[in-house]
């Protein structure tokens, strides 16, 4: 496994919840690194923990005990502001339901990330459509997301995701929502957006989607049950 070029380090990560009297053990102890530019699935069944990682790996969330590294910086004990920061500057973040705004063009959707980092606004404008000519959205750009087909909207959180030129791009079932064909296609983006030199680490359950990364860790009640490289 990679350790010197990891863009993420887990050691010893747990996460409990408390659940009444009771405490629920989610992540017991796990260990993983990624390294810059790898293709990973994250798999396992219902319950495994695979959520809750995710949630962690993109500073939704902090771990219970244990240390995570990313990009250099251990962001394990870091308080919301700090991470917020983290999440804007470093992550990208491709989600099942697209988490657009319904009244925005897609140019100001992919934009939005930009105001964050004290860009001017024709600045921001010009490199949201540079991103959305990169996933093939040039002439959608004035469109809003209820003129857009499911595709087009996950392509257009795709551009949401890579605007900042972020460190690692997260993607929950980014085509838990599409039909067969459109989801080959977002696929397709996703290994064109790993090729150019991001990391991109995506959670699904479906096995085909899956085997288009080339790394595929499995969770199971918490734990790393198998770690396969192709």
């Amino acid at each position: 496994m990679p350790t010197t070029d990891a863009i993420l380090q887990l050691r010893g990560i747990t996460r409990d919840f408390k659940l009444g009297a009771q405490t629920v053990h989610v992540l017991k102890g796990v260990n993983l690194d990624i390294g810059k530019n790898e293709y990973v699935a994250l798999m396992g069944p219902s319950g495994s923990g695979k959520s809750t990682l995710m949630n962690l790996l993109g500073c939704l969330d902090t771990p219970t005990s244990g240390s995570y590294e990313l990009n250099g910086t251990d962001v394990s004990s870091l308080n919301d502001n700090a991470l917020a920061e983290i999440r804007n500057s470093e992550i990208g973040f491709v989600f099942q339901t697209f988490n657009l705004l319904p009244r925005s063009t897609a140019l100001e959707n992919v934009a939005l990330p930009l105001v964050y980092a004290g860009l001017s606004k024709e600045e921001r404008l010009a490199r949201a459509a540079e991103v959305l000519e990169q996933v093939g959205l040039a002439d959608r750009m004035k469109h809003r997301p209820n003129q857009l087909s499911g595709g087009q909207r996950q392509r257009v959180a795709v551009a949401r995701a890579l605007v900042n030129n972020p460190a690692l791009i997260l993607a929950d079932e980014p085509t838990g929502n599409l039909d067969s064909k459109t989801s080959i296609e977002i696929m397709k983006l996703f290994d064109d957006i790993q090729a150019a030199g991001n990391t991109v680490v995506l959670v699904t359950h479906e096995e085909d989607i899956a085997q288009r990364a080339k790394r595929v860790i499995r969770l199971v009640d918490g734990n790393i049950d198998s770690d396969t490289t192709k």
